[in-house]
Parts: C-alpha cells; structure tokens; sequence
C-alpha cells in the first residue's frame, strides 16, 4: 500500500508546485474532502464501491465539489483516486502530499501553544523568530493551553521549543535532582 500512496502523493505535489497553486487553499480542500470522508462512511463506501457506475461516483464528486468549492486540480485528484479504487487511502495520500508540497515549497507548520491570546504583534515577533531559526516559511496554528501557566510551546515538524513556564520549571527541577 506504501508505494501507491507515495506515488499519487508525489504526483498531486508535482501539479501543485508546477501551476503555483495556493498550498494553504489545497491544504483546506484536502481537509474538507477529508472530513467529508470520515462524517460519512456512506460516501466512502459508495466512491469505493465496483458495484457503484463511475459516472454516479462522478456525479456525487462534483455535487461535493460545487458545495466545498473545490479547485478543478483537487476535484481532478479526488477522481483519478475514485476512478483507481484508491480513495480508501485518502487520509494517508493527502498528508504526505502535504507533506511533499511543504518540502519543495519550504514551509513548515507550525504549532505555538500559549496560556492566552496572544496580541497580533506577539504573534507577528514569535512567527519572525521561529521562520528565521527553521529558515522556511511557517503555517501557523494557534493553540490555548492553560496548563503553561506562562510563556510558550512552539511545535515545527518534530522540533519542540519549549518556553513555557511548566517547561522551565521542569527543567530545574531535573537540574535539581542531578545535582
């Protein structure tokens, strides 16, 4: 199963690097066509049903298309994965093919966990910081936590800056029992 999925993967992040696609609007089409497919095991099962016509599997893709306001490039995707009995492995597909186009397209998500809100100033230093320690451009999803009790937990791929105040008080407390 792991090579399909790399290859259908790779090919979605070819078209989207070559015709300059917007990364943030594929990454949304991808996640709705994802949602679609887990609220609805029906639908899995109908786009990956032989015993369904392609053309009624079609039809249902551009009613979905036309509601989600899919691109013609991700609508064209999700049908070469109906058409080749492969949308079952959607959820993988997708996120590696994200994974491709944030690689060739150097950006990376980003995950800053804070106490509170943080005001768009802070939010605009902390992402500068950060793009310029990873050197890519950044994605950024915005988590409260009030766990931290202070400070920040900022996730990259799987680095973890952690400059929260549990985070540091942790790290006395190891240097502490070291000692």
């Amino acid at each position: 199963m792991a090579s399909f999925v790399g290859i259908y993967a790779r090919a979605l992040a070819d078209v989207v690097v070559e015709r300059k696609l917007d990364a943030n609007r594929v990454s949304a089409e991808l996640d709705s066509i994802a949602v679609a497919l887990t609220e609805s095991t029906e639908l899995r099962t109908i786009w990956d049903s032989p015993s369904v016509a392609g053309e009624q599997k079609l039809k249902l893709l551009d009613a979905i298309a036309g509601r989600v306001a899919l691109s013609r490039e991700i609508r064209n995707f999700v049908a070469v994965l109906i058409s080749n009995r492969r949308i079952i492995a959607f959820d993988e597909i997708a996120k590696q093919a994200m994974e491709h186009i944030n690689e060739r397209l150097g950006i990376a998500d980003a995950e800053i966990v804070s106490v509170r809100e943080l005001a768009s100033e802070e939010k605009h230093k902390l992402e500068l910081e950060i793009a310029n320690a990873t050197g890519k451009r950044l994605r950024v999803r915005y988590v409260l936590d009030p766990k931290l009790m202070g400070g920040a937990l900022v996730k990259v791929g799987s680095t973890i800056y952690d400059g929260s105040v549990r985070g540091q008080l942790q790290r006395i407390r190891e240097q502490l029992t070291n000692s």
